[in-house]
């Protein structure tokens, strides 16, 4: 549902350079050229954060904490930042269920795009998850499960509250950079960027900051663990719907 717009305030959607320009409507076998592209994108760009955040907490357990929580959120920060930098302009950097779903949901994504979106975000993080299995194959000096899997070290409510949170925050940052006028468009990895850096480091220790289902899936398959997992499919979501929506709220 389109949220609805005031004479003061133009909320306008978040897409690729090529949605924006206004020409006519490609024929169909282009569209779907162009939706399969962005899938595309969305598959690599998944992929390459869920390698990039578990490489770097397999190798922080790996060599004793060499990293760090700051050393793993600083990485997860600057995977994101340098990933949106590179293919906004192809299919938004969504490389999150939870944001395509907010998207959707206030009309910054279309509907149709919704499934192939979201199918291509799980398999570019259940890909990941293997590869990363395969190549670090930790041995029995690291537990893999406990280091790449986000299982709540509190309750499961307070879990379910800290991922709403921290989605929240995250999407309400990358709605008021991504697709106000006023803001500048650019900036929108570094916001995604450093509120992700930021939820990482508050929320690592209590539910692995996980803000995206399909990182959390596909770790869960690789690892054959599935602890709470309902609380990672089900607040993210809620919490960019939550936080998109109250960000279009405010600037009505």
């Amino acid at each position: 549902m389109m949220p609805r717009r005031s004479t003061s305030v133009k909320i306008v959607p978040i897409a690729s350079d090529d949605e924006n320009e206004k020409s006519p409507s490609p024929d169909p076998k282009t569209a779907i050229v162009h939706l399969v592209k962005k899938a595309m994108a969305e598959f690599l760009g998944t992929f390459l954060l869920v390698f990039i955040v578990l490489s770097a907490a397999i190798m922080n357990e790996m060599h004793g904490g060499a990293l760090g929580l700051l050393g793993v959120a600083a990485t997860a920060g600057a995977a994101v930042l340098v990933i949106v930098a590179s293919l906004f302009h192809v299919s938004g950097s969504h490389l999150n269920p939870s944001v395509s779903v907010a998207m959707a949901v206030f009309g910054h994504l279309p509907w149709a795009h919704l499934a192939p979106y979201v199918s291509a975000q799980f398999m570019g993080a259940v890909t990941a998850s293997f590869v990363a299995k395969a190549i670090y194959h930790p041995g029995p000096a690291v537990n893999l499960s406990a280091v790449v899997t986000t299982v709540p070290s509190i309750g499961t409510l307070e879990a379910f509250a800290v991922e709403f949170i921290i989605t929240f925050i995250l999407l309400f940052a990358i709605i008021a950079v991504a697709t106000d006028p006023k803001a500048v468009k650019e900036l929108v990895a570094v916001a995604a960027g450093a509120a992700l850096m930021m939820n990482v480091l508050i929320a690592a220790e209590s539910t692995g900051a996980s803000m995206n289902p399909a990182r959390t899936l596909g770790t869960a398959i690789a690892t054959g663990t599935y602890t709470k997992i309902w609380v990672y499919m089900v607040a993210p979501p809620l919490g960019a719907i939550a936080g998109t929506g109250a960000y279009i709220a405010l600037k009505h």
